[in-house]
C-alpha cells in the first residue's frame, strides 16, 4: 500500500490542530519541569523531598503522552496507520481519554509542589499552566472523537469502554499516591494494609491492561473463552478489590483526625480516587450484566 500524505485541506481539520496543541503543550510542560534543578524544588521545603514520586509521575505523564500523540499525528499524516495490526479507532480514543485524565491528575499534583515554596518561581508556574492547557487539549479531542458515530469511535468510545479507561486511570493514580501518603503518616500504616492496597491496585492495573490489549489488538474473536464474560469476571474482581482499598483509605483518613499531618491532602486524594474507581467498576458491572442479559434473550 503506497504512503499517502494528507491533502492540504486535511491539515485544517479540528483533530489535526487539537493534536498539534497537545504535542506543543505537553512538550513545553515536561521541558520546563525537567529543566528545574532539584535544589530549586527542595530548597525551602522538606515536604518536597517526599514528593519525588509524584514529580516523576507528572514528568512521565507529560513525556509519554507527548511521544504517543506525536506518533499518532505522524502516522495519521502519512496514512501509515492502516498497515498497523491494531484497532486504530480504539487506540486514538484510548490515547485521548487516558491522556485527558492523566494530564488532569498531573495538572493537580504538580501545583502541590509549586505552592509549597515560599517564593514561587516563574518556570514552575508556567509548567502548571501549560499542563492545564494539555488537559484542555486532550479533553477537546475526547469531545471530537466521542461525537462521532459508534462505528468510527469503536468500543472504547462507548460508555463501557470509557469506564474501563477510568478504571485504568484510577489504578495508575493510586500507586504514587499510596507511596507518598504512607511516607508521611506519623502513626504509621500496618504492613498488611500496605500489602492489601498495593496488591489491589497492581491486580487492577494488570486486568485493565489485559482488557485494553485485547480490545486494541482485536483479539476478542480469537479468545478461547467468551471475552465479554471474562470482562465481567475482571469487573467483579476489580469491584471487590476496590471495596477493600476504599475501606483502607477511609481508615487512613480516620488516622488523620486531630493530626496536622503534611500528607493529609495526599491521603484525601487517594480516598477520592479510590471512590471514583469504585464507582466506575460498579457502573461498569451494571452495564456488563445488562449486555449479557440482553444477549441471552436474543
Amino acid at each position: 500500500m503506497p504512503v499517502i500524505v494528507l491533502e492540504p485541506k486535511d491539515f485544517a481539520s479540528p483533530l489535526f490542530w487539537v493534536r498539534s496543541w497537545e504535542v506543543l503543550s505537553s512538550c513545553t510542560t515536561f521541558s520546563l519541569v525537567t529543566a528545574l534543578e532539584s535544589s530549586e524544588l527542595t530548597k525551602n521545603s522538606l515536604h518536597l523531598q517526599h514528593l519525588y514520586t509524584i514529580r516523576m509521575f507528572c514528568i512521565f505523564t507529560w513525556s509519554f503522552f507527548f511521544t504517543l500523540t506525536l506518533l499518532i499525528q505522524i502516522l495519521t499524516t502519512i496514512q501509515f496507520h492502516n498497515l498497523l495490526p491494531v484497532s486504530w479507532k480504539n487506540l486514538t480514543v484510548t490515547a485521548a481519554v487516558l491522556g485527558s485524565l492523566m494530564c488532569l491528575s498531573a495538572a493537580i499534583f504538580f501545583p502541590l509542589l509549586v505552592m509549597e515554596r515560599q517564593q514561587v518561581c516563574p518556570r514552575p508556574v508556567a509548567a502548571a499552566v501549560t499542563s492545564g492547557l494539555a488537559f484542555l487539549a486532550y479533553t477537546s479531542e475526547c469531545y471530537i472523537l466521542c461525537s462521532q458515530v459508534q462505528e468510527q469511535r469503536g468500543f472504547v468510545g462507548s460508555i463501557p469502554g470509557l469506564l474501563k479507561i477510568v478504571q485504568l486511570w484510577g489504578s495508575l493514580q493510586m500507586i504514587p499516591l499510596l507511596v507518598e501518603a504512607d511516607h508521611g503518616l506519623s502513626s504509621g500504616v500496618p504492613p498488611w494494609q500496605l500489602w492489601a492496597s498495593g496488591s489491589s491496585y497492581g491486580v487492577c492495573i494488570l486486568m485493565s491492561v489485559i482488557t485494553l490489549g485485547v480490545i486494541l489488538g482485536d483479539f476478542a474473536g480469537q479468545c478461547r473463552l467468551p471475552f465479554d464474560k471474562v470482562m465481567v469476571v475482571f469487573t467483579i474482581a476489580g469491584l471487590l478489590l476496590y471495596m477493600v482499598a476504599t475501606v483502607i483509605c477511609f481508615d487512613k483518613v480516620l488516622q488523620l483526625k486531630n493530626s496536622a499531618n503534611k500528607s493529609s491532602e495526599l491521603v484525601i486524594m487517594e480516598t477520592v480516587v479510590a471512590c471514583i474507581a469504585l464507582l466506575a467498576y460498579t457502573v461498569d458491572l451494571t452495564f456488563s450484566i445488562k449486555i449479557l442479559r440482553d444477549r441471552s434473550h436474543t
